[in-house]
């Protein structure tokens, strides 16, 4: 990853400084190079980009209202069986709220930043997405096996961003950051996962509930912030975010009246 890293920024011409940062278990790596981040994904070696997809999609259809790293380039090759796409972003100067996507300690976010991520919400929602993220068919067999009820007959969609949590935000000015998964989403995920990552500091997650009542509040809204849950339950049945798994099961019972199941099988996938 680091030898590919350096390939991109060949054919990028860029000069990269400072230390990387790596992704999900080894999956991206990123470094600053000079006004922007040079970031490189490891993919299949015929994979493609799909319009309309990820970061170039983001760039290609999402307003300028919304506050994220704009791209200035792109990179894909393959090289001995492997194949990596490079994307150089804007290099984001304000520092993410959490190291982790849940938070432990109130962050004590301006009342702008809460203003700006509101608005983000809502342009992002007129927005007509391309991708489905979170599909039909894994809420048909995620809600009875994770929150142990049967699934919604009806979902009502919206395009949002598929990964808000504290680790994908900038404070004290907003920047979304991380827009692989952005798409239709059900109404309310978004601001559901937001506040499920909020639950090990009440402050937080009740400041969450307060800013986007007019969403987790309406059935469809409920049904979104089920479907994060269930999300987050299922990463917890596969060891993550062990210290979330009981305001998880609390919080989907609080919704419900139905304590999820304990174990579940975590083999079902987005």
């Amino acid at each position: 990853m680091q030898a590919a890293h350096a390939t991109a920024a060949t054919r990028l011409r860029v000069t990269c400084t400072g230390h990387p940062v790596w992704g999900f278990a080894g999956s991206t790596i990123g470094r600053r190079a000079g006004a922007h981040w040079l970031r490189v994904a490891a993919t299949s070696p015929t994979s493609t980009r799909t319009p309309g997809h990820g970061i170039t999609g983001a760039e290609a259809l999402l307003p300028a209202s919304i506050p994220r790293p704009r791209l200035h380039g792109t990179h894909d090759w393959t090289d001995g069986g492997h194949g990596y796409q490079a994307d150089l972003l804007d290099y984001i100067t304000n520092p993410i709220v959490s190291s982790r996507p849940n938070l432990t300690t109130n962050p004590r976010l301006p009342d702008l930043w809460w203003y700006s991520l509101r608005r983000a919400v809502e342009d992002l929602a007129a927005v007509d997405g391309v991708r489905t993220t979170v599909r039909n068919t894994w809420i048909e067999r995620a809600f009875p096996q994770f929150l142990g009820i049967p699934a919604p007959t009806t979902i009502h969609r919206a395009t949002g961003h598929g990964d808000l949590h504290w680790a994908n935000l900038t404070g004290p000015t907003l920047t979304i950051i991380d827009w692989e998964r952005w798409g239709c989403v059900p109404f309310g995920f978004d601001v559901g996962l937001l506040h499920a990552n909020s639950l090990l500091d009440s402050d937080t997650a009740v400041r969450v509930r307060y800013e986007f009542r007019d969403i987790l509040d309406t059935p469809a809204g409920r049904i979104g912030e089920l479907s994060a849950l269930a999300e987050m339950l299922q990463a917890v049945a596969r060891g993550w975010y062990p210290e979330l798994a009981a305001p998880l099961a609390r919080r989907a019972h609080e919704l419900t009246g139905v304590m999820p199941p304990v174990g579940a099988r975590s083999e079902l996938s987005g």
